[in-house]
């Protein structure tokens, strides 16, 4: 069963990571081309969805998942590291989620256009430069994650 929390929390947070990465090379390229005709493409495409349901229907699980790990491994000090630090950085991106990206979010996909555009090009530049720390700490958790179970096996094998 730890190994199976453990395994979840590698593969929810890969996806997250992932999710960022595409991001960050396709929509943000999109979205951010030609302000304020891409901005308004954006809007129509996302008119029946918001794009930040995913992060909060995926990051919960993924900041359980990492929590349960941490709690099930609590017994080695070596994979207590590996599992905090992968835990303190899936909440570093959940913070900087819900702090940093919903507001510009909110800039980008909410508010008028008309006598915005300085201000939507604004936080799209800052958008785009952010969530590849965002990625950056998403592929720290899982490599550490990764190092853990690494770790894990190391011990199982003695």
């Amino acid at each position: 069963m730890k190994l199976a929390i453990l395994l979840l929390s590698i593969i929810f947070g890969s996806g997250l990571a992932m999710v960022t990465v595409y991001n960050t090379i396709v929509d943000a390229r999109s979205w951010f081309s030609d302000i304020p005709a891409s901005i308004e493409a954006a809007r129509e495409y996302y008119r029946h969805v918001d794009p930040r349901r995913f992060y909060l229907i995926i990051g919960p699980p993924n900041l359980l998942l990492s929590a349960l790990t941490l709690i099930l491994f609590w017994g080695d000090a070596s994979l207590r590291v590996y599992f905090g630090l992968s835990f303190l950085f899936y909440a570093s991106i959940i913070v900087l989620t819900v702090t940093y990206f919903f507001p510009r979010n909110l800039i980008l996909f909410t508010r008028p256009i008309s006598g915005h555009i300085e201000e939507i090009r604004t936080a799209a530049r800052q958008w785009a430069h952010m969530n590849w720390a965002r990625t950056l700490l998403g592929l720290a958790g899982v490599l550490l994650s990764l190092k853990g179970l690494d770790a894990y096996y190391g011990i199982v094998s003695r």
